[in-house]
């Protein structure tokens, strides 16, 4: 199963030309790398309205380009009512991110 809905990227693929897709994909790897390193941080801090702001962001960021998994995991981290701590959880979200990355990347061609 890709990290991407397929219909975002056919869209994505469609609707933006070669050169501001690669922009897209460049800029939501380092914007995501920047939130995760934010997430990370408050989460050790235990600063919960910074480690939720850290996840709306990568929440947005990942339905921009429709990478569902990722976004699941960051609303999860947004609900202060869900069970799962941060060390359950991170590591997760990390993985759907690099994977997100990954498959944004494989657009390109």
């Amino acid at each position: 199963m890709s990290s991407l809905d397929p219909q975002i990227s056919r869209q994505l693929r469609e609707d933006l030309a070669p050169s501001v897709l690669r922009s897209v994909v460049q800029t939501f790897e380092r914007d995501v790398g920047r939130l995760a390193q934010e997430l990370l941080a408050a989460a050790r801090a235990g600063d919960a309205a910074a480690y939720q702001r850290a996840a709306h962001s990568i929440a947005g960021a990942a339905s921009a380009v429709g990478a569902r998994a990722l976004e699941r995991e960051a609303r999860l981290a947004m609900d202060p009512a869900q069970p799962e701590p941060p060390n359950i959880l991170l590591p997760r979200l990390m993985r759907e991110a690099q994977a997100a990355i990954a498959a944004l990347k494989q657009m390109l061609g």
